[in-house]
């Protein structure tokens, strides 16, 4: 039998061919990079929120407190040009942390941890945009009913201060029943969570105020976004 001889047009063709197909086993073995990496998000092993891309440049952690009106602001002016700029293109990690300040602290901390994963920056912006809001009346509430929020177990101390502020009423809105906001309130391993981060933050990492930024394991030792944004194009371009 004479030997077969491809031509070069056919030889052209069961190259293009391979190449389709290994292109094709390439993909399929390489992990689709997600649309926007703030749709990632984890949490960690002593329970703080994590998103964006692991691998990510830049680690930033920050230690925050519901009732502190500078972390609000940070939330209202940097949360959106944070995710857009620096977290949704994958050069942050953005790490959050709770340092706990006093019972409507821990409760609104509480609160921001209901649901799924995917559900706390949501519940997170949600709490410090309302902050005006539930804050005044914390502010107008009598000494009697502040005494009742330190009478009886977390638990219940938790659910008469989210009823007392309107926290419980706002997560309602924001689709949840009223058994899961007490579920979230009465979770002991929420509670040693945040409680957890809040010794950490002043134990090991000699956090004295909020909010406190760490940028890759250093303090920033910024509050305001303008500056946050200086130290986190400073730590990209490796200064």
């Amino acid at each position: 039998m004479p030997a077969f001889h491809a031509t070069p047009l056919a030889r052209r063709a069961a190259i293009a061919t391979l190449t389709a197909a290994a292109f094709t086993l390439f993909v399929a073995a390489t992990p689709a990079k997600p649309a926007r990496w703030s749709a990632t998000v984890s949490v960690n092993s002593i329970g703080a929120y994590v998103v964006g891309n692991p691998r990510a440049k830049v680690k930033l952690v920050e230690y925050f407190s519901y009732t502190c009106s500078h972390c609000a602001d940070f939330a209202k002016l940097g949360s959106a040009p944070l995710k857009a700029q620096y977290i949704d293109k994958g050069l942050v990690l953005f790490e959050y942390r709770n340092l706990v300040r006093d019972p409507v602290d821990l409760t609104a901390a509480l609160l921001a941890r209901c649901g799924p994963a995917s559900a706390f920056a949501g519940n997170h912006q949600a709490i410090f945009a309302a902050q005006p809001v539930w804050l005044n009346k914390v502010v107008k509430m009598s000494e009697a009913q502040r005494a009742s929020w330190y009478q009886g177990e977390p638990g219940t101390r938790a659910r008469k201060i989210a009823a007392d502020t309107g926290l419980a009423a706002l997560m309602q809105k924001r689709g949840y029943s009223a058994a899961q906001v007490n579920a979230c309130l009465d979770s002991e391993v929420a509670q040693a969570e945040v409680t957890g981060m809040t010794n950490i933050g002043l134990s090991a990492d000699h956090v004295r105020g909020t909010p406190t930024f760490f940028v890759n394991g250093r303090d920033a030792e910024v509050t305001a976004w303008s500056a946050l944004k200086t130290k986190l194009d400073a730590a990209l371009k490796g200064s």
